[in-house]
């Protein structure tokens, strides 16, 4: 049975995020996302500004007069949604958990993807794999993938990137637009990346909570990290010690941005103070310059 709040919830969140998607994401999502390839569409006469490099040679010497092959775009996508649900994404410091925007994030991608009538599929994962939803179309459909992000109670607490990728390949056989949905807490990803880059194309939308990359003057706080469980006996009274934390995050993020340059994945970096919008907007933007 899901929590009446979980549905007040998830009914927010199909109003915000459905009206997002019809007025200002549709067109730029059907833009920035190819489909799986090129079909055969007819042959017809050759007309002046036809590319000679589509001419039908036989039909050509059979009809003797020069024909060209038309095609078409195959536009149906499948979209797969894999989203972190480890203890760290129950975390937030403002208007809503990490976990809770990821489920936003994830509904708008969702509600993009039907309006143009792709399949979207969802892998939850921790440290293994929580839930998988086959890829399906519709309205409804979109409605449990939200709902299974926000009631779902993971059984593990740690995050296993490569865990998930490696699941996608096999659940996926043919390309997809995979959105990695996480904050990125795990180390060994490199080889996953690269593998999972060179089948599907691959969004790492990371997750930021401005709480995790400056600490506050609060004096001596216990810490505790929520995957793992450690405590840490912290003095964010010293300037020094908020400085350190702030470089070494400053550090991770460099490094992060330059594991997904290496990989050839793009990535888009959503603060869950601010709103998610403006990224995912500037997102589809740059894709766009790109395939011009």
């Amino acid at each position: 049975m899901i929590p009446k709040e979980v549905l007040k919830q998830v009914r927010r969140i199909q109003i915000r995020t459905s009206h997002l998607a019809e007025d200002a994401l549709a067109d730029a999502y059907q833009s920035v996302f190819r489909g799986q390839g090129i079909e055969f569409d007819e042959v017809r006469e050759y007309q002046p500004g036809d590319d000679v490099r589509s001419i039908d040679w036989n039909v050509t010497a059979r009809t003797g007069a020069p024909h060209v092959k038309k095609f078409h775009e195959e536009r149906e996508l499948t979209v797969m949604l894999l989203v972190d649900l480890s203890g760290s994404q129950r975390f937030g410091s403002h208007r809503a958990l990490k976990s809770e925007i990821a489920a936003e994030f994830a509904a708008a991608i969702a509600y993009s993807a039907i309006t143009n009538n792709d399949k979207v599929g969802f892998v939850g994962f921790t440290d293994r794999i929580e839930k998988f939803v086959p890829p399906k179309k519709g309205s409804r459909h979109v409605l449990r993938v939200v709902r299974e992000i926000l009631s779902l109670a993971p059984e593990g607490r740690g995050t296993d990137l490569s865990l998930a990728l490696d699941y996608l390949n096999k659940v996926a056989s043919r390309k997809t637009v995979a959105f990695l949905v996480s904050d990125f807490r795990d180390p060994k990803l490199d080889r996953a990346l690269r593998v999972s880059a060179r089948r599907h194309d691959l969004v790492a939308v990371c997750l930021r909570d401005p709480r995790e990359e400056k600490l506050p003057p609060a004096g001596m706080v216990f810490a505790e990290d929520p995957e793992t469980g450690l405590r840490l006996l912290v003095d964010t009274g010293s300037p020094r010690v908020r400085s350190a934390f702030e470089a070494a995050r400053r550090l991770e993020r460099a490094a992060l941005a330059e594991r997904f340059r290496r990989a050839g994945v793009d990535s888009i970096d959503v603060r869950v103070d601010r709103p998610y919008v403006d990224p995912l907007v500037r997102f589809f933007r740059m894709r766009e310059r790109r395939f011009r």
